[in-house]
């Protein structure tokens, strides 16, 4: 199908001679058309979607001003580096920068010259900057991670409510709200709160088909992580932990292996922080070992890999996290360990939580559903995806696609177990209960005269792990209900009761199936290049190292890894075909060309 002619569109123009691209991507144009007809608009699009686009086009194609709202300082200062380097007048007021700066920067925006400018929620929402704003011509607003809005949302930020103000304030100017995680619930909320119902809204497809979805149930958790690094030697990625002590020392357990990792967590001091995303944003082969702290806005290509070695605290969370893997569009992989402790943490915090009843009930209900699907004998990606209502065949690419689990009847089992649970008073935890079934000797039990119960020692014939994935299947399935605001301890619900009285039947996911198959046969890298391809690949991700390194800038925003590719398989010869590249506008053309066509033809004459 031929192209549209860009010199009769202005916003085909602009994404081709400013951000070097022949077409839009899925919902790109749709969402651009909302903005420059005036309407409001919220669109959910999947990581890598490209979703700035569709405020900074139209933004350049209106004229006047653009707000854009950040919630992280990290983004907002790449993203103006970004738009700089593609030849556009960006600019971010905050409180990284100094007065001399941020003044510099106003004194820009006033005059004009400056086309988006960033500001986070806090900044924009006094009123001295409202007032200063009002006076000048605001053509666009765009919300960045607009997640944070909704109360429902997995990174609600209360600063974010504020911005309901904005369509009273700024009445006629379009507002654009952006993000890649928000469920049914969440959609409804930002609508009502930020635009009270007036608003077109978008939602692209949630899936990732390239990101591999894996779990495996915790036994001996830093073997297990260690292991699931192995794969992924030489590669980028991030590790996600619970705690800032577990940050640092999966992380120092990394280094002591041979890997090269950093840590992130709210507990360091910015300068280290930023320190560490810097590195980890401009090198290769780095590991980030983080808290939930680390990640929003990231856009680093070749991230090939996330490993949750605690369980996050939704789906929603999970998607957004997972999501920061494989935005390049190769293969990458998402692993997770999950254990019934982490289940017990996360309710704990839930209930300890300052929030309403209604948001702890919402809260639960969205963990039920995360573990849920760490319990699946399906397919990971149906649930994932219909969890945010899209429906999909199996997928092929998760662990329980790649190496489908015959359900057991355990019938006989979750009877034992459920007997064990009542006979002890219905107070003790999972841990307790499966050395009580395999007949292990403790004071503990001695003193509660537990050890002369009649299953005490029935299930000796079977491993704790496998008792203990029982249990969990069996609190995941809702006959077994666990008291988090205690230490866990075990009750019988009412299907446990019906399954009991032998009119429900209990169908097991056998324990960890499939995870020692799983690293038989690692998910690869794919690149469509020959060798000598990847040869000059290499070579030109060195210039843009270099580069990225004398503009302290990440290497990505000189040229994304996609844009290198397409470069190293046509490889240009002059500037005019230069520009036929994937990603190279009017202003890289200028700045970059000769740079890159040098070392692609010193490539081409050593070859010859």
């Amino acid at each position: 199908m031929a192209l549209a002619d860009p010199s009769h569109d202005p916003k085909r123009r602009i994404l081709k001679d400013v951000f070097g691209f022949d077409d839009f991507r899925p919902g790109q144009e749709q969402a651009m058309d909302a903005l420059l007809a005036g309407r409001n608009l919220l669109a959910v699009m999947p990581t890598g979607s490209g979703k700035s686009l569709c405020f900074q086009v139209p933004a350049l194609a209106m004229g006047g001003l653009a707000i854009v709202v950040s919630p992280l300082l990290a983004l907002m200062q790449d993203q103006v580096a970004a738009l700089r380097l593609a030849g556009v007048a960006a600019d971010a007021i905050n409180s990284a920068q100094d007065r001399e700066t941020n003044v510099a920067a106003w004194r820009r925006a006033a005059e004009g010259k400056t086309r988006l400018l960033y500001l986070t929620p806090e900044r924009l929402m006094t009123e001295r900057m409202l007032a200063a704003l009002g006076k000048l011509n605001v053509s666009l607003i765009a919300i960045d991670e607009a997640h944070c809005i909704s109360q429902w949302g997995p990174s609600f930020r209360p600063e974010y409510r504020a911005l309901m103000r904005l369509r009273a304030i700024f009445p006629g100017v379009p507002i654009a709200a952006l993000t890649a995680t928000a469920d049914a619930a969440t959609r409804a909320d930002i609508a009502a709160q930020l635009f009270g119902g007036n608003v077109e809204t978008l939602v692209l497809g949630f899936d990732r088909p390239n990101i591999a979805l894996d779990v495996e149930a915790k036994q001996d958790t830093k073997q297990q992580f260690l292991d699931l690094m192995k794969l992924h030697r030489g590669q980028s990625g991030i590790v996600y932990c619970l705690s800032r002590k577990r940050t640092e020392q999966f992380a120092a357990l990394l280094v002591a292996n041979g890997f090269r990792a950093l840590s992130y967590h709210a507990g360091m001091g910015k300068e280290e922080r930023d320190a560490n995303q810097s590195r980890f944003m401009s090198e290769p082969a780095l590991v980030m070992v983080a808290t939930i702290a680390f990640g929003m806005g990231i856009d680093k290509a070749d991230v090939r890999f996330v490993i949750h070695v605690d369980l996050p605290s939704s789906l929603e969370a999970y998607y957004q996290e997972i999501g920061r893997a494989g935005r390049d569009g190769e293969p990458a992989q998402a692993h997770m360990l999950f254990g019934l402790g982490d289940v017990r943490l996360r309710r704990m915090f839930i209930n300890g939580e300052d929030a309403g009843a209604e948001r702890k009930r919402h809260e639960s209900q969205r963990l039920d559903a995360l573990v849920g699907y760490c319990e699946a004998s399906g397919c990971r990606r149906q649930i994932l995806l219909g969890h945010f209502g899209e429906s999909k065949a199996p997928c092929g690419n998760c662990d329980t696609c790649r190496n489908p689990v015959a359900l057991i009847d355990r019938t006989s089992e979750a009877r034992e177990i459920l007997s064990a649970v009542r006979q002890t008073g219905e107070r003790y935890g999972a841990t307790y209960i499966a050395d009580l079934l395999r007949g292990v000797a403790s004071e503990r039990a001695s003193d509660a005269g537990h050890d002369r119960l009649s299953t005490f020692g029935v299930g000796a014939a079977r491993k704790k792990d496998e008792w203990l994935s029982m249990i969990r299947q069996l609190v995941v399935g809702g006959y077994l209900a666990m008291d988090t605001a205690g230490y866990g301890g075990l009750a019988i619900a009412a299907a446990g009761r019906d399954l009991m009285r032998g009119t429900q039947q209990f169908l097991c996911r056998p324990l960890a199936a499939g995870a020692k198959r799983r690293r038989e046969s690692p998910v690869a890298t794919a690149s469509p290049l020959t060798a000598d391809g990847d040869s000059l690949l290499d070579a030109l991700k060195t210039v843009r190292l270099r580069l990225s390194k004398e503009r302290r800038v990440p290497a990505y925003l000189i040229f994304s890894d996609r844009t290198l590719h397409d470069m190293a398989a046509r490889r240009p010869h002059d500037v005019e075909t230069f520009g036929q590249v994937n990603g190279v506008g009017a202003a890289k053309l200028k700045e970059f060309a000769e740079l890159f066509l040098s070392t692609i033809r010193a490539h081409t004459a050593n070859d010859g």
